[in-house]
């Protein structure tokens, strides 16, 4: 069995994945990670100095045969309901931020919405709502 991750673990592990799913971390992604955990009130009392070792053993999950499948699993195992579409909606803006969505983080998005239970209609609004924060001029 797998180790259970606190909320804020799950919700970074979903920016990580993000982030990663694309086999490049942008500077914009990370900066966007970054700012998400500075800002948002679902970080509130988040230990900062966490951060590190956090993505880090995001990163070496990824790295194993079945690391995606797991850490998607630990992911849903992790995250209490009320948090689902905010992670949804983490991983979108992390995509979101350099401004372009590679199939490789289409389908992540895809695979993350399923398994943490996002209906399609809410990530509709989601990824619409990204797309408009994100627009450039």
């Amino acid at each position: 069995m797998s180790q259970q991750l606190d909320a804020h673990s799950a919700l970074i592990y979903t920016m990580v994945l993000a982030s990663a799913a694309d086999s490049e971390m942008t500077s914009p992604e990370v900066g966007v990670m970054s700012e998400i955990i500075k800002l948002l009130p679902v970080f509130k009392g988040y230990d900062l100095s966490k951060l590190s070792s956090t993505a880090a053993a995001c990163a070496e999950l990824l790295a194993d045969e079945n690391g995606l499948d797991e850490a998607l699993d630990r992911i849903d195992r992790g995250l209490p309901e009320k948090l689902r579409e905010t992670a949804y909606a983490l991983a979108v803006d992390v995509v979101a931020a350099d401004g372009t969505a590679s199939q490789e983080e289409l389908r992540l998005l895809e695979m993350l919405r399923h398994k943490i239970g996002v209906g399609r209609l809410e990530a509709a609004a989601i990824e619409r709502g990204a797309g408009a924060r994100y627009r450039k001029l």
